[in-house]
């Protein structure tokens, strides 16, 4: 109750005060003219006085709360304007290291971003913003600065779809860079890849380095894949069961590079009629 009362007062503040001082001098013009009523007149303007020092120091809720306002939009303001300057500072960083993976490749290259993706299903692809306007075509590799991303399966003039390494179909010609052992990189689901076609007298360790293999007919030789994270010895069967953690973070991609130097579409063709 006593907050209503000091809000109606702080708000209509002005108008009271305005309406005593009118009534006071009145009253004060009443008795002006009698010389005994003079000390009542001296005491209502010093009384008058201290009681308007007073209010002067009680704050006015509406103004604080309009200083309030400004403070907090103030600092909405200021939050914005510093994510900015740390988004435009992270993608500088990026954008450096993107040209510096660009000045020390040595094959032709196209940059693209990536502008839509798919990771959670049996065939995961990637939507880029370069196509055949900018000599994109199908069955170029995609790599990034990280390292195999996958290849164009697609390509209009403007935009391309890539297959990622994420791909039930995807398979890859892959070395083990230590023990120089070809096999093939595939995808069954998770976000690990696997090696196939290893067997069990092939010393295979965790950290090993799997990169592309210059068998490839469109991947270029030693982009990196991943890195082994564990081996194990299958029952029954030659082989190893190699399970690798790709180098690129797919969920992470942004940009990539198009290699654009063209397989040899009659290697391919045969190639993949062999597969089938």
């Amino acid at each position: 109750m006593f907050r209503l009362v000091l809000y109606i007062f702080e708000t209509f503040r002005a108008y009271l005060v305005f309406a005593m001082l009118v009534t006071v001098s009145i009253f004060i013009m009443a008795i002006s003219s009698n010389p005994q009523l003079r000390a009542i007149q001296s005491f209502s303007l010093t009384a008058i006085g201290f009681v308007e020092s007073i209010l002067s120091f009680i704050p006015n809720p509406i103004e604080l709360q309009h200083q309030r306002d400004a403070l907090q939009n103030q600092n909405v303001k200021l939050l914005q304007e510093v994510n900015s300057l740390r988004q435009s500072q992270l993608e500088n960083l990026e954008l450096r290291r993107l040209l510096e993976f660009k000045e020390q490749t040595s094959f032709s290259i196209v940059a693209s971003d990536v502008v839509g993706k798919s990771l959670h299903l049996l065939r995961n692809t990637i939507t880029l913003d370069v196509g055949t306007n900018d000599s994109v075509k199908p069955n170029m590799a995609i790599i990034s600065d990280e390292g195999l991303v996958g290849r164009i399966v697609a390509a209009s003039e403007h935009y391309s779809v890539g297959q990622i390494l994420l791909h039930r179909d995807c398979r890859v010609s892959a070395v083990v860079e230590r023990s120089r052992t070809n096999g093939i990189v595939a995808w069954e689901g998770g976000t690990h890849l696997v090696l196939k076609n290893i067997v069990k007298s092939v010393d295979i360790k965790p950290g090993d380095r799997i990169v592309t293999s210059q068998f490839s007919s469109i991947y270029p030789a030693n982009i990196e894949i991943g890195i082994v994270v564990a081996a194990k010895q299958i029952p029954e069967t030659i082989f190893q069961e190699i399970e690798i953690a790709p180098s690129v973070e797919f969920s992470k991609l942004e940009r990539v590079f198009i290699v654009t130097s063209v397989a040899d579409s009659e290697r391919v063709a045969l190639e993949k009629s062999i597969e089938k």
